[in-house]
């Protein structure tokens, strides 16, 4: 019982970041999710996206925890800075990943074409033309004429001209 008197500030501090942190959770899943269905865009798109925010906001609450129950803010940095060279002596080598995904979330949001379109990638060793089959977090998949499924990476098309040469949603016809 003298546990819970002594640390009390710490106790509620615990529970409103707790608080907080599944709100707002609920609050960015429920915004992405409105700009998806605005967008059209499928359901596994955006529930990678809402992983990713999901995580990024568990780690803003763990910091703040740590920081709550008293842990020098000079360890946590320690730790943090000590983490983040380790990932990234780890990650140099996979530097395409952190940047595919990076780029999923632009295109995610950003994106002049979605699944359906035909585009064509303005690459002058490489010129692709291609119908988006699935945009992923990593890769898009294009299908060409010849029905070839070709994975381009995420990164690639935000660094490349896309042109897009037809929009499927608005040309597509219903019979009954």
């Amino acid at each position: 019982m003298e546990f819970f008197k002594l640390y009390i500030k710490e106790e509620i501090a615990t529970g409103v970041v707790i608080l907080v942190s599944i709100i707002l959770r609920f609050l960015v899943a429920k915004i992405v999710r409105r700009f998806a269905r605005m967008s059209e865009t499928l359901e596994h798109r955006t529930n990678l996206v809402i992983k990713y925010f999901n995580l990024l906001i568990g780690t803003v609450a763990i910091i703040a925890l740590f920081v709550i129950w008293g842990v020098k803010t000079q360890d946590v940095i320690l730790v943090v800075s000590s983490l983040f060279a380790v990932i990234g002596v780890a990650m140099f080598a996979q530097w395409s990943i952190l940047s595919n995904v990076t780029s999923g979330i632009i295109i995610f949001f950003a994106a002049p074409f979605k699944i359906g379109d035909t585009i064509k990638i303005h690459d002058k060793d490489f010129p692709i033309e291609g119908e988006i089959d699935d945009i992923r977090g990593f890769h898009t998949f294009l299908k060409t004429k010849e029905g070839e499924l070709i994975t381009y990476p995420n990164s690639l098309l935000l660094q490349k001209g896309i042109s897009v040469i037809k929009n499927t949603a608005e040309e597509k016809e219903f019979f009954d």
